[in-house]
């Protein structure tokens, strides 16, 4: 079996704890131990001078190499182009995007550099797989070193059809970078037709049917992987956290009242002020509903150096707020917004003992805390998913009430109708939904595309490696074939 060499931007230490490290880095470390192989990545420190090789930690069949950036890197790769451009660009914010040439050519800068540490340390028959927007010019980087190896690329964010993605200076290098890689794994369909549709309309390439494409003198193919969870594992965490003292003392302070639950870390991606607002009209509409529920938001505060994210802070914070000084009694509020972390195991018993959970983004990838609160449900007495139609998850769990978050009063009509809902029809969503769970578990989805990738032809046109990362026929730093790397 090939070993596994993983790029993501952010890398979690083995030292980190299953429930900070979260589902997904916790699949990507079982599927290393298994095959046994490298996860690279950002450390998540910043250095005046980082050091020219990654810090190396190693744990069984797993290498950990740690990469630092530059405070000058964190602001213009990290918070400027990746999170300021492409972040809202992929979730069809066009108003929020902003571009700036200098941030533009860090991004690429520190791309050239993580794949030359990263060039150093793969081995002739590895499978690498590189993980979202962040490292998007990477595949290309490395082929410029002359690494020929199968190369598969992850995005966890939704994708823009042509007609968004020019928006973006310079969107055909973002396009060509992507056809780099052997295979490019989306959330849903909907992501494999828009980059069909880019490379063809964007970058004159030619469609061949069954996700395959030719373009910039490569081949392609790209395919949805839905991500999944580790649903037994998931339920089992939340069977037992139905009964831990956090549980236990939520659901004194509910008093008896059904519980509406919201997750998500601060972005507004997220739509959870059009969440507020949808409670207010539920409210005003419906008051026999007053004093019935309390809804209960955790929002852990993200990206606080980014302009955009402070004002929805002030905004979220104005709304809670005016809302409940309209309707708060002085033994009841309507909404408990909460701004701190919680471990895995606190929220998935805060799952379970929810009647509503509220999962609506604006734009959403995938959406896990969707299927987590699926998973979590006590199949004796299931609650209600309300889940934004714009979810990737909306495509697998189409039995929740599925809503336009945009739509304040239609999703304070699903609100209603799911704390009105009888046993049977909640019981009978819920089974639906489960048995997707089971089926679609983040463990098929890392070895449906592992095996996916593996089953793809060489790359071509590439001298075999022989030796370090300086070996092959790297392109010039300003330039190439490939087009991508510009002067600015």
């Amino acid at each position: 079996m090939a070993r596994l060499v993983i790029a993501s931007n952010r890398l979690i230490l083995p030292s980190a704890t299953d429930a900070r490290a979260g589902g997904l880095a916790v699949a990507m470390r079982e599927a290393l131990r298994e095959r046994g192989g490298i996860w690279f990545g950002w450390s998540g420190e910043t250095e005046e001078q980082p050091a020219e090789a990654p810090r190396i930690t190693t744990r069984g069949r797993v290498t950990y190499a740690a990469v630092d950036l530059t405070p000058e890197e964190h602001r213009l790769y990290y918070l400027g182009h990746a999170n300021g451009t492409l972040w809202p660009l992929f979730h069809f914010r066009l108003g929020l995007m902003e571009y700036r040439r200098d941030a533009a050519r860090v991004y690429l800068e520190v791309n050239r550099r993580f794949a030359k540490m990263l060039a150093a340390l793969i081995q002739p028959d590895d499978l690498v797989w590189v993980h979202d927007y962040h490292l998007i010019p990477l595949c290309q980087e490395l082929r410029r070193l002359g690494v020929t190896n199968r190369v598969g690329f992850f995005l966890h964010t939704p994708f823009p059809p042509a007609e968004v993605l020019i928006a973006l200076p310079r969107h055909e290098a973002l396009v060509e970078a992507l056809c780099a890689y052997d295979l490019v794994g989306f959330q849903t369909e909907d992501g494999v037709r828009a980059f069909i549709g880019c490379v063809t309309e964007l970058g004159h390439g030619i469609d061949l049917g069954n996700g395959e494409v030719t373009a910039f003198g490569r081949h392609a193919r790209a395919a949805a992987f839905p991500v999944g969870i580790d649903t037994a594992g998931f339920a089992a965490q939340a069977e037992h956290a139905s009964d831990s003292p956090e549980t236990r003392r939520l659901d004194e302070s509910l008093g008896g009242r059904m519980l509406i639950f919201g997750v998500d870390r601060l972005d507004y991606s997220k739509g959870i002020p059009q969440r507020f607002e949808a409670i207010d009209a539920l409210l005003s509409d419906w008051p026999e509903h007053r004093a019935k529920f309390s809804y209960l938001q955790i929002t852990p505060y993200s990206r606080g150096e980014v302009a955009q994210y402070r004002a929805l802070r002030r905004q979220i914070e104005q709304l809670a707020g005016e809302i409940n000084g309209r309707y708060a009694e002085f033994d009841w509020t309507p909404i408990r917004y909460v701004n701190r972390s919680f471990s895995r195991q606190t929220l998935a018993g805060f799952h379970r003992r929810a009647r509503i959970g509220l999962v609506t983004p604006l734009r959403d990838g995938m959406n896990l805390v969707a299927k987590e609160f699926v998973a979590a449900q006590n199949p004796e007495d299931p609650g209600v998913l309300i889940l934004s139609r714009f979810a990737g998850a909306a495509h697998e769990l189409g039995a929740a009430l599925l809503v336009n978050p945009i739509d304040a009063d239609e999703m304070a009509a699903a609100m209603r109708r799911g704390l009105d809902m009888g046993h049977e029809e909640r019981s009978e969503r819920w089974r639906s939904m489960m048995e997707v769970l089971t089926r679609n578990t983040v463990a098929t989805w890392s070895s449906g595309f592992l095996a996916a990738l593996a089953a793809t032809p060489r790359p071509a046109g590439y001298s075999p490696r022989r030796g370090g990362a300086e070996s092959g026929s790297a392109q010039s730093a300003e330039g190439g074939p490939d087009g991508l790397l510009i002067k600015f």
